[in-house]
């Protein structure tokens, strides 16, 4: 397909998703010289979202695409911009990418890389991409033999997607039972535990790099660490994420050198082999062993909340980026960030992540957006009728900082949290503490 050599003049961007990543997506799309309108396909009415841009006239449905690219066509979109995975999964890029409308994500064989685990596990053993060992299950009771027959620790994981949430680290026989049951027979997370895989527990600091790829051109962005158990001290149950912070000193530029040459690049060749030009953002979750970094995961999309540190911190033209992304030209582009560091701590709905209430009244989210170097990112958040603000989700706020160094920008991050006031808001005070306790860098 040809594209678009040059970053149109005015470029026309819709945006979709509607939570807190994509609302840091949106603000910093607002500080381009290049954008044009921004126009929302948002679902669930985001508070200040709603504030940056246009909302489509009507819902954004893949299964009636006529209707979307006509409307496409009459508004001259240049851009579609997609924040969520479940999007991607459902081949939004082949649908409506044209020669004169690029889509900044991969398309549905290239999201299989997060939406189907046990394919991922198969495309790394066949990149020789270091990662734990594993195998993959149709059939819960061969899955119970295959637990009954290890005696360490295990991760079990829907393989399809789950919003983060799939995943159960197991110390026990007992725990990866129970795992079992509850992702393929009790369908905790729908058919995205049709399929399990069973993964060696791995150990070492975890962390995040993302990096920006046209299929050819690669661009590692600065690494992250985010922390997804729900307590303090990385205790509870895993969350789709309560804080990151950007970038993480648990790795230097030839650690970041090593992991674009042993893990990122081989995935894109190992893409490209299954005839998968890979357009976006290739996400590795990875673990820090002893025997040097393992992949997790990778995902098809920005972090969340990586990508509210990771926008905090971008000083290029976004529109610039996305678009050379998109277009096959990312080698034109050059990616320049704040030397400070940034912090996001996200507040959450009482009972999260487990059931919780929404229509809490927020209050005060002025007083901590008027800070310095304080960005208010809304996740779960919309208006009532009488246009107050009010919780719609259960990660509501994403409250981002800029420091001189971490605990600094943490610091920042927490004091304008405790400004901000709804009935039951819970966040976690420690984001950064893997290493601000000064925990050992692996090497």
């Amino acid at each position: 397909m040809a594209r678009a050599p040059t970053t149109p003049d005015r470029c026309n961007i819709l945006l979709v998703g509607g939570g807190g990543r994509e609302h840091a997506l949106a603000w910093k799309l607002k500080q381009s010289r290049r954008l044009g309108k921004l126009w929302l396909a948002q679902s669930n009415d985001n508070a200040a979202l709603a504030q940056l841009g246009e909302p489509m006239p009507f819902p954004l449905d893949i299964r009636a695409p006529f209707h979307v690219q006509r409307w496409c066509d009459k508004n001259d979109i240049h851009l579609i911009v997609v924040g969520p995975e479940q999007p991607l999964a459902d081949g939004i890029a082949d649908v409506f990418a044209t020669e004169s409308r690029l889509v900044f994500g991969p398309t549905k064989a290239g999201a299989m890389i997060e939406s189907d685990k046990a394919w991922a596990k198969e495309l790394m053993r066949s990149a020789a991409i270091p990662t734990g060992e594993s195998r993959a299950f149709r059939n819960a009771d061969a899955a119970y033999e295959y637990i009954d027959s290890r005696e360490e620790p295990v991760v079990v994981k829907a393989s399809g997607l789950a919003a983060g949430k799939g995943v159960v680290v197991c110390d026990t026989r007992a725990q990866a039972e129970d795992a079992i049951e509850r992702i393929m027979r009790q369908r905790e997370f729908g058919e995205a535990g049709s399929t399990i895989v069973i993964e060696e527990k791995l150990s070492g600091q975890e962390v995040s790099v993302l990096a920006l790829t046209d299929g050819r051109a690669i661009w590692v962005l600065d690494p992250c660490q985010d922390h997804k158990q729900v307590g303090e001290g990385d205790t509870g149950l895993n969350t789709g994420g309560m804080g990151a912070y950007c970038p993480t000193p648990l790795l230097d530029e030839e650690m970041l050198g090593t992991i674009e040459r042993d893990i990122l690049v081989p995935a894109i060749d190992a893409l490209r082999r299954e005839g998968i030009v890979y357009r976006g953002v290739l996400y590795a979750g990875l673990m820090l062993t002893h025997a040097g970094p393992k992949v997790l995961e990778f995902n098809c999309r920005f972090g969340d909340p990586e990508c509210e540190a990771l926008m905090a911190r971008l000083r290029s033209d976004l529109v610039e980026v996305l678009w050379a992304t998109s277009s096959c030209t990312l080698r034109e582009v050059e990616l320049e960030f704040d030397e400070r560091a940034s912090c996001t701590v996200v507040m959450c709905s009482a009972g999260y992540p487990g059931p919780y209430e929404k229509g809490q009244l927020i209050t005060d989210i002025d007083d901590a957006n008027a800070m310095d170097d304080v960005v208010v990112f809304h996740a779960g958040t919309k208006r009532d009728a009488s246009g107050n603000i009010v919780t719609n989700g259960g990660r509501v706020l994403a409250i981002t900082a800029l420091g001189d160094d971490l605990r600094a920008a943490r610091d920042r991050a927490n004091e304008a949290c405790a400004k901000i006031h709804f009935e039951g808001a819970h966040y976690r005070r420690d984001i950064g503490d893997r290493v601000l306790k000064r925990e050992p860098v692996l090497r």
